[in-house]
């Protein structure tokens, strides 16, 4: 199993192989998964049960997970920036794997299939999905929000207890269950180690730049935040023509990576005295085209709508957080501006995996760049620290 950081660019391996034991279909099957026991506290490498497939439901054996700085949130921040999910949890939406085995009912995914789950599913049925103004899907999304199932239950377990699959996914574990509406099938020749990002946080700053700010060629861009969702923001900006793309992080460590990605120029404001929004105005002469905040924070949020040119400045909040409030300045608004959020970067989450496909397998989404480091699984604590540290 394969593990990669959306912001720190790192590679964790478990070292099994993806392919599928048929023996194991249909059988609760042992294995390791990393285990949030509560809140705040260091994940724990366990031997974990994962129950067979129910109907509808489609059982994987994982080959490469993401680590997205939101999954370090909800472990962290829970309670206070974050919404606090039950515990204990198995952490991890953003994976790849093969299909093991599927429930009664499935008809889309056979044994075998390379798939890619995915946090926001998509029905096709429900008045989300039918409507082209929004990606958004309302089946089951109370649930695995909560990390549950359809019925209510989670389909891994540990030491006789219930263990929560974080948004219906937990892809912190070899194996793990889902939902037949939230996984999407992927090319045979995908290398899974790469598509995996495909699953949060390339989408959602790629999207984020095309779908949510509609970038426009020869205008200017600011991007707030280069973790995995900020430099995928900076790709979208340059497919889509901008003639200059501001990178903005606390982190100078960030800007050759960024640069690699499209970025012109770069900024870090701990070298300035000024507010950011002001250092962006001066630098553009009255403002950015669009900006993009690819932090989470609320003051970087405002920070990069009063980047934004009057008139006609589109800000794109993609960063996550739920319980902070962001304030903004009427005037701001009134004045022509326009704010907006973006879940997953607009994207249908099942058909977009193929336009992804697509798109990596033409090199225009750079996958291949987000990887850096290998360590071992064990190593998870080390990567929450780099996370942390904006590392």
């Amino acid at each position: 199993m394969t593990v990669q950081s959306c912001e720190a660019t790192v590679t964790f391996c478990l070292g099994i192989s993806a392919k599928v034991a048929p023996r194991c279909v249909f059988q609760v099957i042992k294995c390791r998964a990393a285990v949030a026991w509560e809140a705040g506290k260091p994940l724990s490498i366990e031997e974990v049960e994962v129950a067979p497939p129910k109907a509808y439901e489609v059982r994987i054996k994982t080959a490469a997970s993401g680590v997205c700085h939101t999954d370090w949130s909800y472990l962290v921040r829970a309670g206070k920036g974050m919404q606090l999910r039950p515990f204990p949890l198995v952490l991890g939406h953003e994976g790849a794997g093969v299909v093991e085995s599927v429930g009664s009912g499935v008809t889309k995914f056979s044994q075998g299939d390379k798939v890619v789950p995915l946090f926001l599913p998509q029905c096709g049925e429900c008045e989300c999905c039918m409507s082209p103004k929004t990606n958004l899907c309302s089946k089951n999304w109370k649930n695995t929000q909560q990390g549950i199932l359809a019925d209510g239950t989670s389909r891994i377990s540990c030491k006789g207890k219930q263990v929560y699959q974080f948004l219906g996914i937990g892809s912190f574990s070899e194996y793990t269950v889902i939902l037949e509406t939230s996984l999407a099938k992927v090319r045979d020749d995908s290398p899974l180690n790469k598509v995996c990002l495909l699953g949060c946080g390339v989408s959602t700053g790629y999207g984020a730049a095309l779908n949510a700010a509609k970038v426009e060629a020869g205008t200017t861009c600011a991007v707030f935040g280069l973790g995995a969702v900020g430099l995928a923001a900076v790709m979208g900006c340059k497919v889509a023509g901008a003639k200059r793309i501001i990178a903005i992080d606390i982190n100078k460590g960030k800007f050759k990576k960024a640069e690699e990605f499209g970025a012109t120029d770069f900024v870090n404001p701990k070298d300035h005295t000024k507010p950011i929004q002001e250092v962006v105005v001066e630098m553009t002469e009255g403002g950015v085209d669009f900006s993009l905040e690819c932090v989470g924070d609320v003051v970087v949020m405002r920070a990069a709508l009063e980047s934004c040119r009057s008139a006609w400045g589109t800000c794109v909040i993609v960063g996550w957080t739920e319980l902070e409030e962001l304030t903004v300045a009427p005037y701001d608004l009134l004045m022509g501006r326009t704010l907006k959020g973006t879940y997953f970067g607009g994207w249908k989450s099942v058909e977009g995996r193929g336009e992804h496909q697509n798109s990596h397998n033409g090199d225009r989404v750079r996958n291949y760049c987000f990887l850096k480091l290998k360590k071992q699984i064990y190593s998870y604590i080390h990567l929450m620290q780099l996370l942390i540290s904006s590392r």
